[in-house]
């Protein structure tokens, strides 16, 4: 079952102090991919993999179905651990960050409860955690939902709250896994909002997506992925203008699923 990962993983788990920070460091360090590779029951899905993801910008992964983008998250993230080559954060440091999927999972208490519960497993002190939550769901637009019970939102709002829970920790990168597959055009239009008010924030964002009008809105690079393989890692402009690669074009055609 999917869940929202709003708190480190456990190999790039931070001190309880930096989860309490009131704003994420800037910058955060270069994710280094070296011949990562990942495979399951026989079956290779990620293969031999070497990316550096650098910089402030926002890095959307795109490729088919298939293709490996939420494995490849995974492993970003510390979820899955890789069964060949490596990953570091580099200089090497801890680093805030978390994570949110396309289905997010609520608890069963109320949205506030979601948050403050995520700042409590964080370590924030209970004297802050109830303001931080607060904070967090005003700017994704649920401070008048608060004590509503998190079960009875809507997928958008549920979405929301899984952001606010996420954001409430100030982490130096968010992972977000097509986290707008399953809304209607005005939840998606609000989850972007947030996305990007989260990285104006001070937050890297790296999001997978099948949407080419959300990666040409949101992208300032680009990770295209095929058959587990990184193909191609440009600029966003470049990338749609002339991507470098027989199946990227045939992608951004739609000849590919």
């Amino acid at each position: 079952m999917e869940r929202d990962v709003s708190l480190p993983a456990a190999s790039h788990r931070p001190a309880p102090e930096a989860a309490q920070a009131a704003a994420p460091l800037s910058p955060p360090p270069a994710l280094v991919l070296e011949r990562l590779g990942y495979a399951r029951a026989g079956q290779v899905i990620i293969d031999d993999v070497s990316v550096v993801l650098n910089g402030t910008a926002r890095t959307l992964i795109l490729g088919p179905n298939g293709a490996g983008k939420s494995v490849l998250m995974r492993l970003c993230h510390g979820l899955l651990v890789p069964t060949s080559g490596s990953l570091r954060w580099e200089p090497a440091r801890p680093v805030r960050q978390a994570m949110v999927f396309q289905r997010p999972v609520v608890l069963r208490r109320s949205v506030l409860a979601n948050v403050t519960y995520a700042l409590h497993l964080a370590g924030v002190p209970r004297r802050r955690r109830r303001a931080q939550a607060f904070d967090a769901l005003e700017r994704v637009g649920l401070a008048g939902l608060a004590s509503r019970a998190a079960d009875l939102l809507s997928g958008g709002e549920r979405q929301r709250l899984a952001l606010a829970r996420a954001w409430a920790l100030a982490p130096e990168v968010l992972f977000l896994d097509e986290p707008t597959a399953n809304l209607d055009p005005a939840s998606t239009a609000a989850v972007e909002r947030i996305a990007m008010a989260i990285h104006a924030a001070g937050t890297r964002i790296v999001m997978s997506t099948h949407n080419l009008g959300q990666a040409r809105r949101l992208a300032g690079d680009i990770v295209f992925i095929d058959q587990g393989r990184v193909i191609e890692h440009v600029p966003a402009p470049r990338f749609f203008a002339a991507p470098g690669s027989m199946n990227a074009r045939r992608y951004l055609e739609a000849e590919l699923p």
